[in-house]
């Protein structure tokens, strides 16, 4: 069985609507979670190249202090996307790559944080069999949600 082409066709509007309710900073904290569901992809093919942990080690320095300084952002994630591209072919390593990249973003621009999602979804796809690959994504796809509905609970009840 061919394995189907990775799709985010996702049709939960629930998922969206909590993306365009949360703050800027629960945002950035639901993407390093996703990357980090997807990070040993990374790890355990390259144990020695900490760029993607350095990526989400600046994203929470940013998340716990508030300072924004871009080239430092610009650089961790631009160090990500640079080990996507040493990786090469098209694997759940280099997908994992892409949602550091994008994920330490999110401290510029907040919408990075979906985009990190989406590559780890991608990862997941990348990572699994033809047969489980759609399902794969699904509940991926699911804990994420689940994930930022949690963060966004918390935060309002404190």
């Amino acid at each position: 069985m061919k394995k189907p082409k990775f799709s985010l066709v996702d049709k939960n509007e629930n998922f969206f609507k909590i993306i365009q309710q949360s703050d800027h900073q629960t945002l950035a904290c639901w993407a390093k979670d996703c990357v980090e569901q997807v990070l040993p992809y990374f790890e355990n093919q390259f144990p020695q190249d900490q760029r993607l942990r350095q990526a989400l080690e600046t994203l929470q320095t940013w998340i716990t202090t508030g300072e924004f300084h871009m080239d430092i952002i610009r650089s961790a994630s631009l160090a990500s996307h640079a080990a996507a591209r040493d990786v090469g072919e098209d694997t759940p390593a280099r997908s994992a790559a892409r949602a550091a990249g994008q994920a330490v973003a999110t401290a510029h621009v907040p919408m990075h944080a979906l985009a990190a999602a989406n590559y780890a979804c991608q990862a997941i796809h990348r990572a699994s069999d033809a047969v489980q690959a759609e399902e794969a994504v699904k509940n991926e796809r699911k804990w994420q949600y689940q994930q930022l509905l949690e963060m966004n609970q918390n935060k309002n009840s404190e």
